[in-house]
């Protein structure tokens, strides 16, 4: 166990029309609503981003790399330096809204890739001067990273998906000083991928990596954590999804293809002697680059979908790599024991992009107000109308899903940069 201190020191809008099809890519009834597209900054070439209040004024806004965007016209404040590492990546996988330090104000969680850190942002008296960055550790390179209660005490912990090593870290302590307590589970099974779920439905979250899962002990402290094989994921995506499927009572496990074409599920079984098994199925053999994947409640019903779409060059050269990205919704039927897609948004290819991969760009090279994803999805109501909206960042940009179930017409915006 190792504890780490540290003190404190032009808006466009379209409409895209959302179809119901089977996985097997049978029509369904289309629906009578459609999602309607944002722009927050067409320009904004970073993989990450969180919503909060960030300057108190009851709306949401949205925080991405090295600026936030007030609402309710995005306009943009720079509040710190965020490195290019090459002409694809930048040190920023992730803004994840959290009050790190106690004071009432929204800081920001953040993991990086090449300089292999973790870190939080913190909000300052005045929001529009700059934040500041403070170490957390330095496990590994985290391609992207979790806000979720590991332990379930109540309190957000935070997960980095680091391909070395599994390991999650605890807020013990606010003030006067920010304490992160870092939690070894192991250092066998980790790769590309991770996530989250009750395997064995001892009430207890359990942890998914891309070759097997990771069961939480029955006690608290460090005691270790047991390691079950089973499955290879081949390149898993973050999240991967821990949930009861089919409803048979055991919980599956959801994981897209994130640097190749496939979405799939595995169903848990048991086999004749007793052990458990895993069953890869096929959700949508037709998406590409599915690497960040989330379930969310977008009707209001209480059930939420399985939202996930196309990560944009996530390498720049891979299959599907130019091709029209996607964000759709999914949910499967257990009556007719298949899958339904619901195309939220489908932007249009890269026709021009470089044949070189050193010479291609995402926002040069797709047409501008592309849509798709990049490491994660915040699911917010943006909008106050009581549903939830999608705020998108990728390499083509950072940008704003509405739903339409209970939608006001958009919002004019400035451009101002």
């Amino acid at each position: 166990m190792l504890t780490l201190k540290y003190n404190r020191p032009r808006r466009i809008t379209g409409i895209v029309a959302s179809l119901f099809l089977a996985a097997a890519a049978h029509a369904e009834t289309p629906s009578e609503t459609a999602w309607t597209r944002q722009v927050i900054n067409d320009r904004a070439p970073f993989e990450g981003a969180g919503a909060a209040d960030i300057d108190g004024d009851g709306k949401l806004d949205v925080m991405s790399g090295d600026s936030w965007y007030q609402a309710p016209r995005w306009k943009r404040w720079k509040v710190r330096e965020v490195g290019q590492v090459n002409p694809h990546y930048h040190e920023d996988f992730a803004s994840l809204p959290l009050d790190v330090n106690g004071d009432g104000r929204i800081d920001f969680v953040t993991c990086t890739y090449f300089s292999k850190r973790l870190g939080w942002v913190e909000h300052p008296d005045d929001p529009k001067k700059p934040w500041i960055d403070h170490d957390i550790d330095y496990p590994g390179a985290s391609e992207a990273c979790d806000l979720v209660d590991v332990n379930g005490d109540g309190r957000l912990d935070l997960l980095p998906a680091t391909n070395n090593k599994i390991v999650w870290y605890e807020l013990t302590t606010q003030k006067p000083g920010v304490v992160w307590k870092r939690h070894l589970v192991s250092e066998k099974g980790a790769g590309h991928g991770i996530g989250h779920g009750d395997i064995n439905n001892d009430g207890r979250l359990d942890i998914i990596g891309p070759n097997g899962w990771y069961e939480q002990p029955s006690h608290e402290g460090d005691d270790a954590w047991t390691f079950h094989e089973g499955f290879n994921l081949q390149g898993g995506s973050i999240l991967i999804l821990g949930r009861d499927v089919d409803g048979d009572g055991l919980t599956d496990l959801i994981s897209g293809n994130a640097h190749g074409i496939g979405l799939y599920w595995y169903r848990q079984g048991r086999g004749a002697d007793g052990k458990r098994t895993w069953t890869k199925l096929e959700i949508d053999g037709e998406i590409h680059q599915a690497h960040t994947t989330r379930y969310i409640d977008l009707d209001g019903n209480g059930k939420p979908v399985l939202v996930t779409g196309t990560r944009v060059y996530g390498h720049e050269v891979e299959p599907g790599d130019v091709d029209a990205p996607t964000v759709a919704a999914y949910r499967f039927d257990r009556q007719a024991g298949r899958w339904m897609r619901q195309l939220l948004i489908v932007g249009e290819p890269a026709k021009n992009a470089p044949k070189d991969a050193k010479d291609r760009v995402a926002l040069k090279d797709f047409p501008r107000g592309t849509v798709g994803t990049g490491l994660y999805i915040d699911a917010r109501d943006m909008d106050g109308d009581g549903d939830l909206d999608l705020v998108l960042p990728g390499k083509s940009g950072l940008y704003l899903l509405v739903n339409p179930r209970l939608s006001p017409p958009p919002l004019s915006q400035s451009s101002k940069r």
